[in-house]
């Protein structure tokens, strides 16, 4: 309807047009220069447009009108404070490669901020055919968060493309809720050509019939390969091979291979594994060892909430002495010391804890679990600098910085930086000089980000900043000071609090 869209273009000039262009126009009656009573004009009226300075039209922008595609994600915007238009304005394959490829090992505030942005509720970029969605399930699934992954693909919809199904499927597979994949794929065998998956489905819905024909066709039109009939024909036929050796292990397991050595009675270790397997140890399938171990690896990833750890060591008593045992009994002591609110107690159980968190790589873990009980214990001496510490590297920082264990410059250094303002007169090294920078009042978003943010591609403008901050924080203290410096430009303060906190706490090896 162009008398419609040159209506709506008008109505788009009205508004937009600068007011200062306007001047007096032309009259030769006085009375019509006089601007009627504001009190008259309705709200809703639109006033004369301002006489234009020049014969030229204005210039046009052009932009394409496209479906706005339903957020997805499994945290709302209004908790993680990350618009719904996180990715529109960037590129999908650019995107795409960020996501899968921002260093984030080893340092915990950036793996937080990655699971932020991988949850978080919003719409994909503009002309993308699912690779954002694709790369956030593929990132998620490398860190162990198996959960997410099935939950994510579902809110998506895991039956409108063939990759999402593959992507859901596994991950049905490795949580232990493979029947309501199986039940998809039976009813739409076009969204994953594989033949070992349709006939572990039929076995599992209890079509052995359909099962073993399946087998046989593709056994004799050489659909799949002598390794997996031999595994599918123990599946399907274990009475035959009772007593047999057992199968050779693939370097390499699929989920569906994983499944079906567990199911013949041949469990593949997952410790060798990648990271998504271990999700699989949790279940209760799985000796108590296993899940305490599985545990701590997804935790370290931050895949798994403290609590859950918490509960698994504290279920029962360690079973021997030694490597996870010592861990579990030390946290079973200084939970219990804290429990009843000993100061001496603490004093006591507070140094192995923190002894076991180090070996383990936990520390994090257990500032998140302990801090705020912590804080309510009053130690003193070097037991004091391990609680500050703990305080230091949890949420509660904030409130750890008024309450310094002594007056050393390094003490003093921590606190300020603690409260979002390091004092450079008191950094001691180059990392803390580094650190000051980045948070000096006369910092500037750095150009490359600002060129980002003005094309409204925050998302990309993020990860781009973890990524020189992964860069900083392996030596190039320059880069680490202008990544701190965007992060808290962009909104992100907390992050770059934490993160620089972290730096000073918890070395790099």
């Amino acid at each position: 309807m162009p008398t419609k869209n040159a209506a709506l273009l008008l109505g788009g000039l009205l508004l937009t047009t600068e007011p200062g262009w306007a001047r007096d126009p032309l009259t030769a009656i006085d009375w019509l220069n006089t601007a009627p009573p504001v009190a008259n004009i309705p709200a809703t009226l639109l006033l004369e447009p301002p006489v234009a300075q020049s014969a030229g039209g204005p210039d046009i922008i052009v932009t394409p009108l496209e479906r706005l595609v339903p957020p997805v994600g499994l945290v709302a915007q209004s908790r993680t404070g990350l618009p719904v238009s996180l990715w529109q304005g960037s590129a999908p394959d650019r995107l795409a490669e960020l996501i899968r490829d921002v260093p984030v090992t080893g340092l915990p505030a950036m793996q937080s901020l990655l699971m932020t942005l991988l949850l978080t509720d919003a719409r994909p970029p503009f002309r993308d055919e699912d690779q954002v969605l694709l790369a956030r399930l593929d990132r998620l699934r490398e860190i162990g968060a198996t959960d997410p992954v099935q939950a994510l693909v579902q809110e998506a919809g895991p039956t409108e493309t063939p990759a999402r199904f593959a992507r859901w499927f596994d991950a049905t597979l490795l949580n232990g809720d493979e029947d309501r994949s199986c039940a998809a794929l039976t009813a739409a065998p076009y969204l994953l050509d594989d033949y070992p998956a349709r006939i572990f489905c039929a076995a599992r819905r209890g079509d052995w019939p359909t099962a073993a024909l399946m087998l046989e066709t593709a056994h004799a039109l050489e659909l799949i390969s002598k390794a997996e009939l031999a595994l599918l024909d123990r599946f399907l036929n274990p009475d035959i091979y009772e007593g047999m050796p057992p199968l050779p292990l693939p370097a390499s397991p699929t989920p569906l291979e994983f499944r079906l050595y567990e199911t013949i009675g041949e469990p593949m270790p997952t410790t060798a594994l990648p990271r998504a397997f271990a999700s699989a140890d949790l279940r209760d399938l799985a000796g108590w060892k296993a899940q305490l171990e599985a545990a701590e690896r997804l935790t370290r990833s931050r895949a798994m909430n403290p609590n859950q750890l918490l509960g698994l060591f504290t279920a029962r008593q360690p079973a021997a002495s030694g490597g996870i045992w010592d861990r579990v009994a030390a946290v079973q002591r200084f939970d219990t010391a804290l429990s009843a609110g000993s100061a001496e107690a603490v004093r006591k159980t507070l140094p192995p804890l923190w002894a076991a968190a180090k070996e383990a790589g936990l520390e994090l873990a257990m500032a998140d679990l302990f801090a705020p009980r912590l804080a309510q214990v009053t130690l003193d001496g070097p037991t004091a600098r391990i609680a500050w510490d703990l305080r230091l590297l949890s949420a509660d920082y904030e409130a750890a910085a008024s309450t310094p264990p002594d007056d050393s410059t390094a003490a003093r250094f921590l606190a300020s930086l603690a409260t979002g303002a390091p004092d450079a007169a008191l950094a001691a090294s180059a990392l803390e000089r580094a650190i000051a920078r980045g948070f000096a009042p006369e910092s500037t978003l750095p150009a490359a980000q600002q060129l980002l943010l003005d094309q409204a591609r925050l998302g990309e403008a993020i990860l781009v900043t973890m990524k020189s901050f992964s860069h900083g924080a392996d030596g190039n203290l320059e880069t680490l000071a202008l990544s701190l410096a965007a992060f808290r430009h962009m909104g992100l303060e907390d992050t770059a609090r934490r993160a620089a906190l972290q730096l000073l706490l918890l070395p790099r090896g």
